[in-house]
């Protein structure tokens, strides 16, 4: 008896001298098929979650402003899903504008910075609760140049305080409550 040369691209023998008990096979790469539908799936349900929470049904247009009328009415009828039809439910709802604030200087203001009085915002007498937690400094400044003679007036609060600023100041805060206007 002579012993077989394994070719390349088939398996072993399952037994020693048995080349008749079982079929070769081919020891062949994966499907390229199977990878491209696999992976094609994938992609396209991705494509289609992205579209589902990139809208939200609602469209680009959809700004308001006090001139802008009443959008039209919408109707929703929902069916109940079963043997015997359930009656149509009929809901109206009309949108409503929403009113729009006027452009300008705030009249309220949170937060450390440095405000044009006229500008970011408006002139008068504001107040504060106090320090939001280790103090609560202010100043008046005739400009914006960070030297000390800019400073009109200025003050450390450790609790409620009252400012009135003036048209064409500036106004700086560092570590206040939000400041509200009162007068």
């Amino acid at each position: 008896m002579t012993t077989p040369i394994p070719q390349p691209g088939y398996n072993a023998p399952a037994t020693p001298g048995g080349w008749g008990s079982v079929p070769p096979q081919p020891a062949g790469k994966p499907s390229h098929r199977k990878g491209w539908l696999t992976h094609g799936a994938v992609a396209f349900v991705a494509l289609v979650m992205g579209v589902g929470i990139g809208s939200n049904g609602e469209s680009a247009d959809a700004t308001a402003s006090d001139t802008a009328e009443p959008r039209p009415t919408v109707t929703v009828t929902a069916k109940a899903a079963g043997a015997a039809p359930a009656p149509t439910v009929t809901r109206t709802v009309t949108a409503k504008p929403k009113k729009t604030r006027e452009p300008g200087p705030a009249a309220g203001f949170a937060g450390d910075g440095e405000y044009l009085v006229g500008e970011d915002i408006k002139p008068g007498t504001y107040k504060t609760a106090g320090a939001d937690s280790f103090g609560c400094y202010w100043a008046r400044l005739k400009d914006a140049s960070g030297e000390f003679d800019a400073i009109i007036a200025n003050n450390n609060l450790k609790g409620p305080g009252r400012v009135t600023i003036k048209k064409g100041e500036y106004f700086q805060t560092q570590g206040c409550k939000e400041w509200m206007k009162v007068g």
